[in-house]
């Protein structure tokens, strides 16, 4: 419960025990306009426990002693930050200092030139009217931490965040004197001239960068533990996606270790990855921080998407759905105005009703641990290294194609990084790698030892191809796993930026083994041959066809005499005019699915065919259902969770001490595909069944119906029925 509520004194740290935050992202002009007693009420409102408020870095909102710290322009001499944060402890608030840090205005550049980011012809590089700050310079070293010991002197928030601390992004170099000189230093290289993957300079100019923003973490840490104490922390801000982290070299695994709770920047989706992008991220978080720890996510109520409208609200659907779905992936909610005044006042009722429920039901939220079966296995050096310059296509799709698959399958996954199979594997009977083509051989020792001991593999494309340099084998290095061999070959392409990407070219199929066309109604053809044998269990659901939409990437891969293909490829051929649409080599030996099963119980299936990077670009269900049929059969074991009824439903369950939480997030909607979401469409009924390790009885108590609903237990599997999910539900399940 709040702080506020519960009328005890809650002595955990404040990273443990505050659940839910707002920010007023304060613009220059509201020293003149800010409304305090109302916003004030609006912190009551919305029953937050901890706030987000503007301090300095960019614009300074406290009359600073460092003459150039630029203060916001209404400010005078005002101390606006000051009597928000003296207000906020009034209300009993956790306060974090928000910076905005690495970038000034041409005053400061013009005194100290050398401490800002310049290319390679030494012009600097700027953002709008602003100039880009050198994370190796004395900016970073001295001035930053400067300013936190001023911050922490004035009103010892409990910590900072930092909305731009890591920097120029990857896709600009800094040739400057500082760069030039550490770079050197440390690798030996000189500061590379182009991107060129290939190069040991750049390789080791992009592992160099990552360092540099840990070593920034840790002083920035140290700097304000040793000001404010132990429990005043540094905390930066996190994207909430994996090709965004890479392009800002914030290494995700090596700062969720060094972190007691993880700010997140996440507030709104693509049309391409959908709501539940928002739950995904949590799982991955959590999988890397710890689930005892907390991620809130600022969650803006102003339009985020694109185009962005940063004054006008965010329709309250999309922004509902967006935090629900955080909800179920152990997310905290955090409004997130820009500006203390707006126009547009429907972003104000918002957060309310959110952040109610969340307080009413927050003991549910936290403190739990995920239950699945099935590990989806990612790592940022094959975001990096493989995905280099085009990771949407080559790592981010397949990776979507995947959980999206297990999402309409309602099979409850959690992300594994490929550096934690073996901690992770323990209560997992299954992996998937979609697409982890670069991987080290201590990563590949780790899946190997997971099949081992009994452990299923799904495993597509060019996984384990490359190490984690991107440095091509000789052949995968999980090729005795797979029983399937690299031959350096493919054909087609990842998508339209890949140069072999010619749209007729991606006219394929895939043959299923063996035919079942004589078995279906259909014209017969003279000499058409018997059907012979029955299918595998993974082609279930495929009765009525021999082939499957394909248009996607082939590896051409040997296999050994163990493994069993029981998917092949059909090449391509004219589709225009219609009259030339027929298949001119309608068999072939090109395997497309391959199964093995090793002498030690595991199931591998390896999909040379990249069916899991089709699904996340085309939304085609022959490949969503390819994809579950294949985790299943890996799965070996009945699944944890059962949900029967329409609807795209995203579903993650947890145990909790003596109970079990069944998050079900409602996905349908005309507008689940393209922002905004106009409406919610109720659906439902749904017949749900948990098996629980043990259990004799249990009880079923649903959050947002706030009703009780009748469960039967038989044979150890739990039983009961939700009438109906508009936005999400909850399932409390209480286990004897």
């Amino acid at each position: 419960m709040s702080d506020r509520s519960a009328g005890n004194v809650d002595e955990r740290p404040w990273y443990r025990r505050t659940y839910r935050w707002g920010q007023t992202n304060l613009t220059e002009l509201d020293p003149a306009r800010y409304d305090g007693e109302w916003w004030r009420e609006h912190w009551r409102r919305t029953r937050v426990q901890g706030l987000i408020v503007n301090a300095g870095g960019i614009v300074a909102y406290y009359p600073s002693r460092f003459p150039l710290h630029h203060r916001a322009v209404h400010l005078g001499d005002r101390d606006l930050y000051g009597e928000i944060v003296a207000t906020a402890r009034e209300e009993g608030l956790v306060v974090l200092a928000r910076m905005d840090s690495n970038r000034a205005d041409e005053r400061f550049y013009l005194e100290h030139p050398d401490w800002f980011t310049v290319d390679s012809a030494g012009r600097p590089y700027r953002s709008g009217d602003l100039y880009i700050s050198c994370v190796n310079s004395p900016y970073y070293e001295e001035y930053l931490p400067g300013v936190l010991r001023e911050i922490i002197d004035r009103s010892s928030p409990e910590g900072f965040a930092d909305n731009s601390w890591s920097g120029l992004e990857r896709s600009r170099i800094c040739y400057c004197g500082n760069c030039a000189s550490k770079f050197a230093a440390a690798t030996g290289f000189d500061l590379p001239r182009s991107h060129d993957w290939d190069t040991d300079a750049y390789r080791r100019w992009i592992a160099w960068n990552y360092a540099r923003r840990i070593e920034i973490w840790e002083l920035n840490n140290r700097t304000t533990k040793e000001a404010g104490g132990p429990h005043c922390l540094w905390l930066g801000m996190n994207a909430g996606s994996i090709e965004t982290q890479s392009e800002r070299f914030r290494d995700f695994r090596a700062i969720c270790q060094r972190a007691e709770i993880l700010m997140l920047d996440s507030q709104w989706r693509k049309d391409a990855t959908g709501f539940q992008s928002n739950g995904d991220m949590g799982k991955l978080i959590h999988g890397l921080l710890g689930w005892e720890k907390l991620v809130p996510e600022s969650m803006a109520m102003y339009d985020a998407g694109l185009p962005t409208f940063r004054l006008g609200s965010k329709p309250e659907p999309e922004a509902r759905m967006w935090a629900v779905d955080g909800f179920a992936g152990g997310i905290l909610p955090w409004w997130h105005h820009i500006g203390a005044d707006h126009d547009d006042r429907r972003q104000y009722r918002t957060a309310a009703p959110l952040f109610a429920w969340h307080e009413a039901n927050e003991q549910y939220l936290v403190d739990r641990e995920p239950v699945a079966s099935v590990g989806v296995v990612w790592s940022q050096e094959n975001t990096d290294f493989y995905g280099r310059d085009t990771p949407e296509e080559r790592t981010a799709l397949p990776y979507r194609g995947v959980i999206n698959a297990l999402i309409r399958a309602r099979v409850p996954y959690v992300p594994v990084h490929a550096d934690a199979i073996d901690q992770a594997g323990a209560g997992l009977t299954a992996l998937v790698l979609p697409n982890v083509a670069a991987m080290s051989d201590a990563q590949c020792a780790q899946v190997r030892r997971f099949v081992e001991r009994g452990g299923g593999v799904v495993a597509t494309g060019e996984t384990s191809r490359y190490d984690e340099w991107g440095n091509p084998r000789a052949d995968f290095g999980l090729a005795d796993v797979f029983a399937a061999h690299a031959t350096a070959a493919h054909h087609g392409s990842s998508g339209p930026s890949d140069p072999g990407w010619e749209s007729w070219s991606a006219h394929t199929h895939l043959r299923l083994t063996p035919s079942r066309r004589g078995r279906n109604d259909g014209p017969r053809i003279p000499g058409e041959p018997e059907v012979t044998g029955e299918r595998h269990a993974v082609l279930d659901g495929f009765e009525g066809t021999d082939i499957l939409p394909f248009a996607g990437r082939l590896e051409f891969v040997s296999t050994d005499p163990d493994a069993q293909t029981l998917a092949t490829f059909v090449s391509p051929f004219p589709i225009y005019p219609p009259e030339t649409a027929w298949m001119r080599h309608p068999e072939s030996e090109v395997a497309a699915l391959v199964l093995h099963e090793p002498s030690t119980g595991g199931r591998v299936a390896y999909l040379p065919a990249d069916v899991d990077r089709c699904f996340g670009r085309d939304n085609h269900p022959d490949h969503a259902e390819l994809l579950a049929n294949l985790v299943r059969w890996a799965v070996q074991e009945p699944l944890p969770l059962s949900v029967e009824g329409a609807g795209l439903l995203d579903c993650q369950l947890y145990r909790q001490r003596d109970r079990l939480v069944l998050h079900m997030v409602n996905l349908t909607s005309a507008g689940t595909w393209r922002s905004p979401i106009h409406e919610l469409i109720r659906v439902g009924p749904f017949r749900v069944q948990l098996r629980p390790a043990e259990v004799a009885d249990a009880s079923v108590h649903l959050l947002v119906a706030g009703s009780d609903v009748p469960a039967a237990v038989e044979n150890g599997v739990v039983t009961f029925e939700v009438p109906a999910v508009t936005d999400h539900e909850v399932a409390v399940v209480a286990l004897c």
